[in-house]
């Protein structure tokens, strides 16, 4: 074939390669294993890859009637660590020939405009996260084949689930500010009816509460620092003795905290040590910089689109919540 004069198609790699046409098909659609040789899968890659090959996926989604397109269903992109969901999602989807759609849902939560005139025509399948699942309904995302994240995996309306081990990053901050010798808590916590901030809650409670001594007061907070300014400032000026340490819902709930502890003339650490959760960049422009538990959002938006994948060609998914880590700062010190 004269190169750049047509379109190389599958024939041309086969015969680059000195394999069949069907042996090229199940190898760039990833279904060689154990039917042909890694050798031979290499091969026919490399001269996919000489020829500057790429499938035809118009003409293949006609013959399998799929769209191999994605819906990403995330609350409103308030932060970037729903976009490091996006972009790990969209890197495996990529691999695999499918496009990702990002729908953030109006206002975090609530019901969605339907983004497509038949969204169960437009789309092979739906990854939601939890925190915007009432968007499903408007867009009918419940009756295809859907990957839930951050979401209960006993009650999900999905076929499958992908969890960050929050409560064990919940676990490890209690047990850093226990160990510092904090025993007067605020739980600054995210007002949204969220599975993942229910955990958030009950852990931390069910943890303080081994430890004799030990007081937790809760104070809600829209997931903004405008909010979590006045949230925190209420919790840390109630009646009763002042608590050491607040425990943030968020990064962001953080911010509001540090700017409440400055009105009420309070020092960070000397006076109240103050944690995260999710290490968006935010954490280290902060001063001082905060300890918060990091989430690998990009890891999350892969697993949930391997899970999803796995879910339409009848596999089961990986089990398994994704590890999280307390990334100790500035922001935590033994009571003064």
């Amino acid at each position: 074939m004269a190169r750049g004069s047509t379109r190389p198609t599958s024939r041309d790699v086969a015969q680059a390669a000195g394999v069949s046409q069907a042996a090229v098909s199940l190898v760039l659609g990833d279904k060689w294993h154990g039917r042909v040789s890694e050798a031979t899968a290499e091969r026919v890659r490399q001269a996919a890859r000489d020829l500057g090959y790429r499938p035809n996926l118009a003409a293949r989604n006609l013959r399998l009637g799929r769209t191999r397109t994605v819906l990403l269903v995330v609350p409103a992109l308030t932060t970037e660590f729903f976009a490091g969901v996006y972009t790990g999602a969209a890197r495996v989807a990529a691999e695999h020939g499918f496009g990702v759609v990002l729908y953030p849902s109006p206002e975090g939560i609530g019901p969605a405009r339907d983004p497509f005139a038949s969204a169960q025509a437009a789309l092979d399948g739906v990854i939601a996260s939890s925190m915007a699942a009432d968007a499903l309904t408007a867009i009918r995302g419940e009756a295809l084949p859907l990957v839930m994240l951050d979401s209960d995996p006993q009650g999900s309306m999905g076929a499958a689930t992908v969890n960050l081990d929050i409560a064990d990053g919940i676990r490890q901050a209690a047990e850093h500010l226990l160990s510092l010798g904090h025993r007067r808590f605020l739980h600054l916590a995210a007002d949204v009816p969220s599975w993942t901030f229910d955990v958030r809650a009950r852990e931390l409670t069910a943890r303080l509460s081994e430890v004799p001594g030990t007081s937790v007061r809760t104070a809600r907070s829209p997931i903004s620092i405008d909010g979590a300014v006045a949230a925190a400032e209420a919790g840390l000026s109630a009646t009763g003795a002042r608590p050491t340490a607040v425990i943030c819902d968020d990064d962001q709930l953080a911010a509001g905290t540090y700017k409440a502890a400055r009105r009420l003339g309070l020092r960070i650490p000397d006076d109240l040590s103050v944690t995260g959760v999710d290490d968006l960049a935010l954490a280290t422009a902060m001063d001082p910089e905060l300890t918060t538990i990091h989430l690998n959002a990009e890891l999350f938006g892969e697993r949930g689109m391997r899970a999803l994948l796995a879910v339409l060609e009848g596999r089961a998914p990986e089990e398994g919540d994704i590890p999280v880590q307390l990334m100790l700062r500035g922001s935590t010190a033994g009571p003064s």
